[in-house]
């Protein structure tokens, strides 16, 4: 199991259309292959949004935002479970 973080920072007002972008245009495109286990969306107060998906192999990058509608690139990091 890999699990894959995607964060990004929405610039100005674009926060609500960029929450809308990645729940509604990119995820749907992810949640469909045969190796994504699930996926959460998160929030914060200073307009980022977190997505952290579950993956049996191979995770496949969230597509590029909207350049029009983040104040930088997204960031993105892939964990392993840690057997303790």
């Amino acid at each position: 199991m890999i699990a894959r973080m995607w964060e990004v920072r929405a610039l100005g007002s674009g926060f609500d259309e960029l929450l809308t972008w990645v729940c509604d245009k990119a995820l749907p495109q992810l949640e469909v292959l045969p190796q994504h286990v699930s996926s959460e969306v998160f929030s914060s107060t200073d307009k980022r949004i977190v997505v952290i998906s579950k993956w049996r192999h191979s995770p496949v990058a969230l597509p590029a935002p909207p350049e029009s509608l983040v104040a930088r690139s997204p960031h993105v990091w892939d964990f392993s479970p840690v057997d303790r």
